[in-house]
Parts: structure tokens; C-alpha cells; sequence
């Protein structure tokens, strides 16, 4: 049995095709790439041996036996502990908007779906609507047709795919937002639902949906944030 995860890479901008390449070779061929920069102090920074340069955010599927594999690279071939090179993590994924969505995602990786874990009988979860550029709205107008409040968008490029490819009869782009909206649990399959029923993968925007457990929340009392956009860095 499998698990999904998000594997998310925090590193610097110069180190990101390595990276990409790396995660490619090891199965996690479909990632989204998000561009920021570094707020640790000075201090901090130097300690770790690291600089305030631009930052790339890599977002990638992965199997559990798929992320084995790549850390076990990323130690071989980057020497990922050292001062410097990056930050790879995951967070345990608790559904996905579709079958057709999870092939995508996922992209040759084998999965066989296991029980699901404690960890995620959670009172919030964080949905992440991934869209092509310019249809954030459509997708913020499904969920709160579906009784969610306001979102964060992200902007982000897709990797492991190209703009002449298809993925079931429908071409791929790259340019990509990625919408985070926080919702209760009980809730979160019907905003899910609204999202791939008025805005899925068979609509031009060709949203997919993925949703992680929250484990702890602060300033959560009225229970969604409101509805902001993240201007990143190009």
C-alpha cells in the first residue's frame, strides 16, 4: 500500500533545473514551481551558510516509495544536508479531485490506496486548486457556491509537461495559479466537488484539486482568512 505526499523543495533559484532534473529521473515528473525570496536575518542566514537570493518553491506528487528513492538521491548526488543547498519536505496528501487528476499528478507513479491515518481526521483542510493562468476567479466562485469563503492565489509554473502535449485530449499549459482555500472538514468534499463539477479537468481552465490535513491553526475563529493575493516574485 501507498500513501501520497506533497514534496515540497525550498531552494535557491540558481539550483532548481538540478533539482527538477533529479526529481524527474526518480519518478516525481509533474511539479509546480513557485518563485520567492528568503526572511530569515542575516544572523541566520549565515549560519546556515545559506544568502538572501531569490528562492524557488517546488511542489511535487509523490508515493511514498517514490520519495525514498529521491531523498536517497538528493543525499548521493547534492549532499543534501550540507549548509546551503535546500529544504525538502512532504505533507501527507488526504484526497484528490478525481482519478484523472491523480494520473496526472502522479505520472507513471504506482499507487495502491491504503486505509486513511489519523492524521487527517482534522477539523480544518487546506484545498489547493491548481488552474491555468486567468481563472482564479472561476474557480473562487465554484468554491463559495459550495459555502467556502476567500482564497490566496499563487502564481506558478508547471514542469514535466509541455504546451504541444495532451493529457487526456486536452493540451497542457504551463502557466499555472494555484488557489490555497481553508475549509472545514466536513465541508471539504462538497467545495471539491463544485470545484471539479464547474471548473475540472474538462473545462478550459483545467483545474485539479488536492487537499492536505491541517493539524493546528491559529487566528482561525471565523474560520477562513480573507480572500488575498500573493504577488510573487518574477
Amino acid at each position: 500500500m501507498s500513501e501520497i505526499s506533497l514534496m515540497i523543495t525550498i531552494t535557491d533559484k540558481a539550483r532548481e533545473a538540478k533539482f527538477r532534473e533529479l526529481y524527474k529521473e526518480n519518478g516525481g515528473k509533474v511539479s509546480f514551481v513557485k518563485m520567492g525570496r528568503g526572511t530569515a536575518t542575516p544572523g541566520i542566514l549565515h549560519s546556515f551558510g545559506l544568502d538572501p537570493s531569490e528562492k524557488s518553491i517546488i511542489d511535487t506528487m509523490v508515493t511514498n516509495e517514490t520519495f525514498e528513492r529521491i531523498k536517497r538521491a538528493l543525499h548521493k548526488r547534492y549532499r543534501i544536508d550540507g549548509p546551503g543547498v535546500g529544504v525538502v519536505f512532504k505533507v501527507p496528501i488526504s484526497s484528490v479531485g478525481g482519478k484523472k487528476q491523480l494520473s496526472f499528478l502522479l505520472n507513471g507513479q504506482d499507487f495502491k490506496k491504503s486505509e486513511e491515518s489519523t492524521l487527517k481526521k482534522t477539523e480544518f483542510e487546506l484545498i489547493i486548486a491548481i488552474t491555468n493562468k486567468g481563472f482564479t476567479e472561476y474557480v473562487m466562485a465554484a468554491a463559495r457556491e459550495a459555502g467556502a469563503g476567500g482564497g490566496t492565489t499563487l502564481h506558478a509554473k508547471g514542469t514535466g509537461m509541455k504546451a504541444s502535449e495532451k493529457f487526456f485530449g486536452f493540451m497542457i499549459a504551463e502557466e499555472k495559479e494555484m488557489v490555497y482555500i481553508v475549509t472545514r472538514t466536513a465541508e471539504k468534499d462538497k467545495v471539491m466537488r463544485s470545484i471539479m463539477d464547474n471548473v475540472g479537468i474538462n473545462h478550459e481552465s483545467q483545474t485539479i484539486c488536492i487537499s492536505l490535513p491541517v493539524t493546528d491553526t491559529v487566528g482561525m475563529s471565523h474560520l477562513i482568512p480573507e480572500e488575498t493575493e500573493l504577488d510573487e516574485l518574477t
